[in-house]
């Protein structure tokens, strides 16, 4: 299990030509928050130092895991979850910015996008501890939930946070990876470059074109764990990405598959037939966040949530025709209006 593993990758192109040789001005890519970053960038005409552009890009991820990850005991996240219950703690402008964007899908997800999961995640194996391969009983579920409740269980006042039980814990995997896309991708806008596309373990961020003049060049993948292959590719511009996934990270147990994806309101993983829900918005962490309240609330109510959001959303459900599974698509009308390319 690996940090902020969540969510199922994203298959891309990098812009196809930009995955030439020297069709791209700029390739970098490395280790970050227990998965992998890839910046693709036309350089800008008056030139870049990309030495200096590294740096930054350098800091800016350790600054990023020094707040928002769970693997890292000193982090913000980690001390906020060490809290004892009616402690105010003071929030970084950054933590603050991604916890009021949480509570607002929170608050437009049925309450379903949920960061007090952090009981039920380690209970069932998903979290900083390895999985156990185990079944939680009831019992067991019942007890973990009664710190469960982003509503009930943190309390936002201004700058400051608190938390109604000393058990609550929050889990970022669903939101902080984008935020950390977003960072990245001001990080590159900050060094005069527009034309861009960032990427974190299946996030993304994309400003202007590619090398080609071209949008860039996105390919959603088939969400079968059997296989790995594109079912769609997508030409964006100037907007964040995300898919979310129940198909990558699961266990089974006497031939049952139980996803990471886990229900706010039964405590236990989704049994409903969307298996990928993929969000473009304008900004990584919204769909970040969008992709896996969706996800989890599955196709049917997640179609109204996202029309009534105005979102562009693919979902992808599984379809047994015959005895064999097919992958049907459903996508919302913002979805249906960007062009394949």
């Amino acid at each position: 299990m690996t940090a902020l593993s969540r969510r199922s990758f994203i298959f891309m192109t990098l812009a196809l030509a930009a995955c030439k040789r020297g069709a791209a001005d700029l390739l970098l890519s490395g280790q970050t928050m227990g998965t992998t970053y890839t910046i693709v960038a036309v350089e800008p005409r008056g030139g870049l130092n990309k030495d200096a552009l590294k740096t930054a890009i350098d800091a800016a991820l350790q600054d990023v895991d020094k707040k928002m990850s769970n693997w890292n005991p000193t982090s913000e996240i980690s001390r906020i979850n060490a809290l004892k219950a009616d402690t105010p703690f003071f929030l970084s402008a950054d933590m603050l910015e991604l916890l009021q964007t949480a509570q607002d899908v929170h608050d437009t997800s049925d309450k379903q996008f949920d960061l007090t999961l952090g009981p039920l995640i380690d209970l069932w194996g998903f979290g900083t501890q390895k999985p156990t391969g185990r079944i939680p009983d009831s019992a067991a579920v019942a007890k973990a939930m009664q710190f469960v409740g982003q509503s009930e269980a943190l309390t936002l006042d201004g700058n400051t946070l608190s938390k109604s039980h000393d058990g609550t814990q929050m889990y970022l995997s669903a939101i902080g990876k984008g935020f950390g896309v977003d960072r990245l991708g001001d990080t590159v806008r900050s060094f005069g470059v527009t034309d861009f596309m960032v990427e974190i373990g299946g996030d993304i961020i994309t400003s202007g074109k590619n090398a080609e003049g071209l949008p860039w060049q996105i390919a959603i993948e088939t969400p079968d764990a059997r296989q790995r292959s594109f079912l769609k590719v997508l030409g964006v511009s100037d907007l964040g990405m995300a898919t979310s996934g129940d198909y990558r990270n699961y266990f089974e147990h006497d031939g049952t598959r139980y996803s990471h994806i886990l229900s706010a309101t039964t405590g236990r993983p989704l049994t409903h037939a969307t298996a990928s829900v993929s969000v473009l918005t304008q900004n990584a962490m919204l769909a970040d966040a969008w992709a896996t309240a969706l996800l989890v609330v599955g196709r049917e109510r997640g179609m109204e949530i996202a029309e009534r959001q105005n979102l562009a959303a693919l979902f992808i459900d599984r379809e047994i025709t015959s005895g064999k599974m097919r992958f049907e698509t459903y996508a919302t009308d913002q979805f249906a209006s960007i062009q394949p390319s």
